[in-house]
Order: structure tokens, then C-alpha cells, then sequence
């Protein structure tokens, strides 16, 4: 196995078949996916993909002090895959390695840089581009704006994922970064940005950033799509963050992710054999089913969060403050939503009150 591609995963299975036929269409031939606390037939999704040959699935049930991310890697570092790649990658469901180079293969990357062991991949924030609604199309057709390069602020904009090589130089995986360097001579160890730029000592061992000129997407990057359309997000709320579960997604983390300012759609010319792959895996009709199922039940939760003032407030919070030309229709059904739910919470509380 060449690239071995390890990630986590709850509640993302309108999402599973396209980030897999995608990276199967750019190189990766080796997937090692961890579940957990599946309520959206994630975890079914897996199996039957597992079952066809396409992945390995270890539900990942037993999660410790150390949280469900963490957990995942430690396990995935005692499992035999991770020994048999030559290169590695953690990322999640979300992120997409895009190749600029040649005709966009991870091998392409390697030949750019042959001296390279580690590629720092930076993070380009790609946002909503004004979309609403949950819709079964691939992610990355939908959304083709982000931020511009590079972009100083918020500072997880300029995070990357790493792309190593699995030569022994370290011994753990990481969220962002391989951790426990182990390889004495550091003439052996080559870090390099999404530039093919070499990066300083300091990211042999800590950095988790290319920040300011550190930073370079000419050719790879990690397309980040981590807000996806209004409803999208909505969903995307009540699941929580894989990696802080006492931290909220909430509007400061729609703020921090959603940038629109410039088109990038250098991705789209993977969009064909992603499509074929994704193809391929709905021809089997208990794939197709859970994979409808999952879609409606993101649907089902993002229309439950509109069912209280709080969601409603969010959406329309979030809606606003992506399109600044709002549409009248739009703007309307907002304010008549914000109404009725304003008059439904205080009919509760008259209620409440007359029961006292």
C-alpha cells in the first residue's frame, strides 16, 4: 500500500462516498476509518463498504479520557495498516487533498518534491457560497469560494494536515502532525509546504502552522469545507467537535470558517472520476439506501434545530451574514419564521405560567 488515508468519523454519511471516490481518484489505495456514536447510519455505511472491499472499519466504542480523535490514532497506530504504507495521511471528511501539480495524483506531488518526507498541506477555507439547503450533489461542485491567499486571520486558517512519510523517522500519529520523532539524524527529515518550499527546524518537532510566508498552496492543499450550506451546518451543530466535545459549533465557528472571497475550482477537474467512483458504490442497492437514508436524516435534523428559537435564530444569523444581497423572499421567510417562533415560545410561557 502506498497511501494510507486514516480519519474519524460520526454522523458525515451524505459525505463518505464522494471524499472516498475522490481520494481513491487522486492515489489513495488504503482507508482506515475509525466510527463512533453513529446516529445517521454512518457506522452501516462503513460496514457495507467494508464489506465490498473498499475500506477497513474499526468502530471505535470504547473512547478514553483522551477523546474520540485521539483514541482513533493511538488505536491506529498498533493496526497492521499503518506499518504496511509508505505514506501517510489523518484527515477528516471534510478535507480534500488537492493536487495542483501535473494532473492532480498524489504521485505528481512526490515527483515535484522527491526529497520530501513530510508535506505540511495547508488548510484553504472554502465557504458556503450563499447555499441553504441540504442537497445530494457533490460537496465540492457546490462550493468553489474561499478564502483568500494567504489569509493571517482567524490563526485556523492557517493550520495543515500533514502528508508523511511512513520511513520510521516517528513513531505516533497526530491530529495535524506526526508526533514522537524518533529518527536521530535530522538531515533525513525533509518538511516542505504546500509550495514545495523546505520548512524550518521548528516543524520537524512542534509547529502546526504555516503561517505568513511559512504558508504555500501552489502545488497541494487541504480544500477545507467545514461549514457546507446553511441546513448543512445546522446538522453539523448537534454533532459537536470530534476533538473538544466541551467546545460548541456555534455561530463564532461559522464566523471563523465561512469565507467566500475568491473562486477556486482547480478540484473540479477530479469531479468526473469522483462521480464514476460514487457511481460504481450506489449500484449496490443496500449502499444506495443507507446512503438516501443518511442524506434525509441530516435533512430531518437541520429542519428539528429550526423547531426552537434558538435554532431559528442561528439560521437566520448564519443566512444574513453570508449573503449580503439577500433576497427580499428570503429575508421575508426569515422574519416571518423569527416571528412565529417568538409567538410560540411566549405561548409556552403563557402557558407555563397559567398552570403555576
Amino acid at each position: 500500500m502506498k497511501y494510507l488515508m486514516i480519519t474519524s468519523m460520526r454522523n458525515e454519511a451524505p459525505y463518505i462516498l464522494e471524499w472516498l471516490a475522490y481520494h481513491r481518484s487522486i492515489g489513495v489505495d488504503g482507508f482506515l476509518i475509525y466510527s463512533n456514536d453513529c446516529e445517521d447510519g454512518t457506522d452501516a455505511m462503513l460496514d457495507r463498504l467494508d464489506a465490498l472491499g473498499v475500506i477497513t472499519h474499526v468502530r471505535n466504542d470504547k473512547i478514553t479520557n483522551a477523546g474520540v480523535q485521539w483514541t482513533a490514532l493511538k488505536r491506529a497506530d498498533k493496526h497492521p495498516m499503518k506499518a504496511d504504507a509508505q505514506w501517510l495521511l489523518f484527515a477528516d471528511v471534510d478535507e480534500f487533498v488537492n493536487v495542483k501539480v501535473a494532473g492532480g495524483h498524489l504521485d505528481d506531488l512526490l515527483t515535484a518534491c522527491p526529497d520530501a518526507t513530510a508535506f505540511a498541506l495547508m488548510w484553504q477555507m472554502f465557504g458556503n457560497d450563499g447555499r441553504i439547503e441540504i442537497e445530494d450533489a457533490l460537496v465540492m461542485d457546490q462550493f468553489t469560494k474561499c478564502a483568500r491567499f494567504p489569509c493571517y486571520l482567524p490563526l485556523t486558517s492557517s493550520m495543515f494536515k500533514t502528508l508523511f512519510k511512513n520511513d520510521g523517522s516517528y513513531e505516533k500519529l497526530g491530529v495535524h502532525r506526526p508526533k514522537k520523532r524518533v529518527e536521530k539524524d535530522m538531515s533525513k527529515i525533509h518538511w516542505v509546504n504546500g509550495s514545495g518550499q523546505p520548512l524550518g527546524p521548528q516543524y520537524v518537532d512542534q509547529a502546526a502552522f504555516t503561517y505568513g510566508p511559512a504558508g504555500g498552496v501552489e502545488l497541494a492543499c487541504i480544500n477545507h469545507y467545514s461549514v457546507k450550506s446553511a441546513k448543512a451546518f445546522l446538522a453539523k451543530t448537534q454533532r459537536g467537535l470530534p476533538n473538544r466535545a466541551d467546545k460548541k459549533i456555534d455561530l463564532d465557528y461559522w464566523v471563523d470558517r465561512n469565507f467566500n472571497h475568491v473562486e477556486d475550482a482547480s478540484i473540479l477537474r477530479m469531479s468526473d472520476a469522483t462521480k464514476a467512483g460514487m457511481a460504481k458504490w450506489l449500484a449496490d442497492d443496500a449502499l444506495c439506501d443507507l446512503h438516501q437514508t443518511g442524506l434525509k436524516w441530516h435533512v430531518d435534523c437541520a429542519n428539528a434545530t429550526l423547531s426552537d428559537m434558538e435554532g431559528m435564530r442561528l439560521f437566520a444569523r448564519i443566512v444574513s451574514l453570508t449573503r449580503t444581497d439577500l433576497e427580499p423572499r428570503i429575508a421575508m421567510g426569515l422574519g416571518r419564521m423569527l416571528i412565529k417562533g417568538r409567538q410560540r415560545e411566549k405561548a409556552c410561557k403563557d402557558a407555563e405560567k397559567g398552570k403555576r
